[in-house]
């Protein structure tokens, strides 16, 4: 039994190595994707997890599976597929450590991902499902991915989504915004950036944004908002925590260092639980989660830059 399973993309990041400006621009292999990324800093902080995905059967592919493994996450839930490659993905980086990206994915064996991949079983024994936007961008994977969703509701089990809206990887932001809207209704919690709100509520005002997605029926939103922290609502309940300051390298995998040690907060709990949390153990959760998200900022890479649970309580004793 793994508390925390994720479905979704694993692929390769490749991060900037060489001075800003500077010839030739050098760029390091890290292991990366959203849904690995939230399960190594959940695992970092001692919780079980497990991540259903396919790579290629390439040496990218053999890369990600050591190094998921590596970070204490299940992988028997991974598939190899001999037909299509791992995804790449090359990170772009501003003067102030924000980043963009260029995906290599056309192709590539994550879109591939079908409901023959997905066990019944490790979905009805897990506390938490978590899963993210990337996944439902093209077929078969976005069916696969409802497909789980589906279970999960079935078996009782939570399930956590982050739209992580990526503009290049969707045909269009109209498609984009019926699919990434369209699974709402089926959320336990759900993790937005500030960003993102437009896409999913038709508003920028944060609070706003977090009562309309709370209407729908969603247990626990929380709305990432970088520098400026992070806000939620439960219920009636709404509250905010400040951005822990560090010096930024590289901002890559912040959100899903929050989002992980959200869920690794939650991963013993049922939805009666989370509905009824009182609000010191909330903003005690944001909080601690928060400076999870800005540690990740003061290294390069994602899943392999997770903190400890001293670090993070160190940052936080600041």
């Amino acid at each position: 039994m793994h508390p925390i399973l994720a479905v979704g993309e694993l692929l390769i990041d490749f991060t900037p190595e060489s001075v800003p400006g500077a010839e030739p621009v050098r760029f390091a292999q890290h292991p990366g994707g959203a849904p690995a990324n939230v399960l190594a800093q959940a695992a970092r902080l001692g919780a079980d997890t497990a991540l259903i995905s396919r790579v290629g059967a390439d040496a990218f592919g053999s890369f990600l599976i050591e190094q998921v493994a590596r970070q204490g996450i299940a992988t028997d839930g991974i598939v190899r597929d001999d037909r299509h490659p791992t995804t790449l993905a090359f990170v772009h980086l501003d003067a102030a450590g924000d980043r963009s990206f260029s995906f290599y994915r056309s192709d590539s064996a994550d879109r591939m991902l079908c409901d023959a991949d997905i066990s019944p079983e490790a979905v009805a024994q897990a506390s938490i499902l978590h899963f993210g936007g990337v996944s439902l961008t093209d077929e078969p994977a976005r069916q696969a991915t409802l497909h789980a969703v589906e279970l999960a509701r079935e078996a009782g089990t939570l399930v956590s989504y982050d739209p992580n809206y990526r503009p290049a990887l969707w045909e269009s932001e109209a498609l984009a915004r019926q699919e990434l809207r369209r699974v709402l209704p089926l959320v336990d919690i759900l993790k937005v950036s500030e960003e993102e709100l437009p896409l999913l509520t038709d508003t920028d005002d944060v609070a706003e944004g977090a009562r309309r997605l709370s209407a729908l029926g969603i247990p626990l939103v929380l709305v990432s908002r970088g520098p400026k922290g992070a806000y939620y609502q439960q219920g009636d309940l709404t509250g905010s925590c400040e951005a822990y300051p560090v010096a930024v390298v590289d901002t890559t995998g912040a959100g899903d260092a929050f989002m992980g040690a959200i869920l690794s907060h939650l991963c013993h709990m049922d939805r009666e639980t989370l509905v009824s949390l009182t609000p010191d153990a909330l903003q005690e959760i944001v909080s601690f989660a928060s400076a999870a998200g800005s540690l990740v900022c003061t290294r390069k890479g994602a899943l392999s830059s997770m903190a400890a649970e001293a670090e993070i309580n160190q940052l936080r004793r600041k």
